[in-house]
C-alpha cells in the first residue's frame, strides 16, 4: 500500500481544491516561504487521525478551517482526502484503492470516511495499523530540523 494522491480543500491556506499526486520515485514539494508546504504536512496529519491541535499549529479545531483573506471569505469546512493504492491487498477492504477522508464544519462537526462511509478514527487507525501504513510509519523532517542533524556532532 502507498500514498497515490492527496486532495485538500478549506484546509488552513487551502481555500480552493488542490491535488498533489505522488509517484513511486520521488516527491518533493517545494516554494518559497508562506506557500502552504507545512500546511501539506499538517494536512497528511490530520486527515491521518492527529488530534493535538498544537502539533497541526493551530490553536483551536476551527483553526484548520480556511480563514479567509483580503481576496476569498472565510469557508464553512475544511476537508482531507487521502488516496492510498491497495492493489496488493494488505488490509481487510476489499478496494484497490482506499480513500480516507477527514472533514470538519465551523459549526463543530466533524466526521471521518473510508471510501465515502462513515467510520471512527479507531477504525481508520486500526486498518492503517494492520497495512503498517500510519502515524507512527512516517515522518516530517523541517528545514530546521535537517539543519540541527547535519550540525550536530556525537
Amino acid at each position: 500500500m502507498y500514498l497515490e494522491k492527496l486532495e485538500i480543500q478549506g484546509f488552513k491556506s487551502f481555500a480552493k481544491p488542490a491535488e498533489f499526486i505522488f509517484n513511486r520515485e520521488l516527491t518533493t514539494i517545494v516554494g518559497p516561504n508562506g506557500s502552504g508546504k507545512s500546511n501539506i504536512a499538517d494536512a497528511v496529519r490530520w486527515v491521518l487521525g492527529e488530534q493535538s491541535i498544537k502539533t497541526l499549529r493551530s490553536k483551536k479545531s476551527e483553526d484548520v478551517i480556511f480563514s479567509g483573506s483580503d481576496k476569498k471569505g472565510k469557508l464553512g469546512f475544511a476537508q482531507v482526502d487521502l488516496y492510498l493504492n491497495n492493489k496488493n491487498g494488505l488490509t481487510d477492504i476489499n478496494y484497490e484503492q482506499i480513500i480516507i477522508t477527514r472533514r470538519i464544519s465551523r459549526k463543530g462537526d466533524s466526521e471521518y470516511l473510508i471510501n465515502n462511509n462513515k467510520v471512527r478514527l479507531l477504525d481508520i487507525q486500526m486498518l492503517l495499523a494492520k497495512a503498517n501504513f500510519g502515524q507512527k510509519t512516517y515522518s516530517v523532517i523541517g528545514q530546521g530540523m535537517i539543519t540541527t542533524i547535519l550540525t550536530s556532532s556525537t
